[in-house]
């Protein structure tokens, strides 16, 4: 599993100009998965994005998880995120999991992110073409991999 995450001040995600879910505080989250990911990978994922350290404490250090700083999480399900671009200039994505596989897991991710947050998780619409906005707070943006954790 891999994700892109990004600390925003706010972040909306649009199918056909109706908005889908929104935040304002918090994580957007990208995510993709592969065929080989399973619910070990998303608990290690859900995990680490809930305690991640990277909202700013009383000091203005980057020292609170989403969790300690009251955020949300906005989730958006991305197979782009295995692009492979080895060959040539046009991407492949046979690293990316079908969407019978993908889905359940972005949905069992999403359910979890909720339980781990103790609250709702919006999230875009799985396999649309979404328009997603935002506007990233720092910037802080980080890339995860459940395979290669750091």
């Amino acid at each position: 599993m891999r994700v892109i995450v990004q600390r925003v001040s706010e972040a909306a995600v649009r199918v056909e100009g109706a908005v889908t879910g929104q935040i304002g505080k918090g994580l957007l989250v990208l995510a993709g998965f592969e065929d080989a990911d399973s619910a070990s990978d998303l608990a290690w994922m859900v995990q680490k994005l809930v305690r991640l350290r990277i909202f700013p404490d009383a000091a203005d250090i980057m020292n609170c998880s989403v969790l300690e700083a009251g955020g949300d999480i906005l989730a958006v399900s991305q197979f782009t995120l295995y692009a492979s671009t080895r060959k040539g200039n046009r991407p492949s994505w046979g690293r990316a999991a079908r969407g019978d596989i993908s889905q359940p897991l972005f949905e069992g991710f999403v359910a979890q992110l909720a339980e781990s947050l103790g609250k709702p998780v919006p999230a875009g619409v799985f396999g649309a073409d979404m328009a997603v906005s935002l506007v990233n707070d720092g910037p802080v943006t980080l890339s995860l991999d459940s395979k290669a954790p750091e």
